[in-house]
């Protein structure tokens, strides 16, 4: 894989507090919370405005040419935590940068430790007005969906959003440190025969991987009644140390492609193939560049987009300013699964 500086001119400063710093692009502002003593009350004109975002976790860019924000409304969420608004997916036109909708999560949805972090689309071209997406709730262990077409959302539960409590264990960049997070990470697979699309899904704390058709989560009433409990399974399990965050499914090479925190690295898996520790590819590991690989994607000319972050550092001891500590990485599908289980 290849290192790649992003830097970008379209954003500009329009106000700083001694709170927040709010940036502006078109006509959409985003807010920045850095001090987690100061009121609120001076940003109120723009925080309380619906063309605000506030904290975007994750970003997806779907097949229909629109972007995916999910924005969880909270602020400092490792210091004094203050909930600017409630959690939110806002999408955009990617051709014209205009707001298409921006949709409010229910409180009802929300339970004491819900932290949405994650996007996840399941549409295709040709039908793009009947998109849902799904957004885990790796705190309280669910998934709420989300219908583009109803403007709706509801939340599904199952004991395999679950973490294990034999995988909370991590040892990255030199720190040591116990997480309890559920289901993070999710892909949606290639449509099959029927028409319907396999929804692959794993736990942050976990070496496990499931899958459950999305005609179950789409199917509000059907995914809460207890007969959904056996459309849910297990897949199999990657092997020791395989905890991941984001994984993403490529339709041109059938593999899932999955951050490998525990150790600095980018797994594979194709899909075609059993799961088990044998059929897992290790595509790269570094343990300079890829210390917290916290999010990938594959873009649509078969090119993967590997974040790493060093968060673990940043949360627990200190993140070294003469280092760099945040990477985009890219290297294309087809190349680096060479010489890996995951070329089939």
């Amino acid at each position: 894989m290849s290192f790649l500086q992003v830097t970008s001119t379209r954003f500009h400063t329009i106000h700083s507090f001694n709170f927040c710093t709010i940036l502006q692009y078109r006509d959409f502002f985003f807010g920045f919370i850095s001090e987690r003593n100061e009121s609120p009350e001076a940003g109120t004109k723009y925080l309380k405005n619906n063309a605000t975002i506030i904290s975007t976790f994750r970003v997806r860019a779907d097949e229909c040419d629109r972007l995916w924000v999910m924005d969880t409304g909270l602020a400092d969420i490792l210091g004094d935590a203050v909930q600017y608004a409630p959690p939110s997916l806002v999408l955009f036109d990617l051709y014209t940068d205009k707001l298409i909708r921006r949709h409010f999560f229910n409180s009802t949805l929300l339970k004491e430790d819900s932290f949405f972090a994650n996007v996840i689309v399941d549409t295709e071209r040709g039908d793009c007005d009947n998109a849902h997406a799904y957004i885990p709730d790796l705190g309280s262990y669910a998934v709420i969906v989300y219908s583009l077409a109803e403007d709706r959302s509801w939340r599904v539960k199952h004991n395999f959003f679950h973490f294990d409590p034999l995988a909370g264990d991590y040892n990255i960049g030199g720190v040591n440190f116990q997480w309890t997070d559920g289901v993070f990470g999710m892909a949606v697979g290639k449509r099959l025969l029927d028409g319907t699309r396999p929804v692959y899904f794993h736990a942050f704390s976990s070496t496990k991987e499931f899958m459950v058709s999305n005609t179950v989560l789409k199917n509000e009433s059907y995914a809460q009644s207890p007969q959904a409990y056996y459309d849910y399974k297990l897949l199999g399990d990657r092997g020791p140390n395989s905890q991941s965050s984001a994984e993403f499914y490529d339709s041109e090479t059938g593999v899932i492609f999955y951050t490998q925190v525990n150790k600095d690295g980018v797994g594979c898996w194709n899909t075609v193939m059993p799961l088990n520790a044998d059929t897992q590819g290790l595509v790269d590991s570094d343990s300079d560049a890829l210390v917290f690989p916290n999010d990938l994607k594959v873009d649509n000319e078969g090119t993967l987009w590997v974040l790493s972050d060093r968060l673990p550092m940043f949360i627990f001891t200190s993140l070294d300013a003469d280092q760099y500590n945040y990477r985009i990485l890219v290297g294309e599908t087809r190349e680096i699964i060479k010489g890996t289980p995951c070329d089939r």
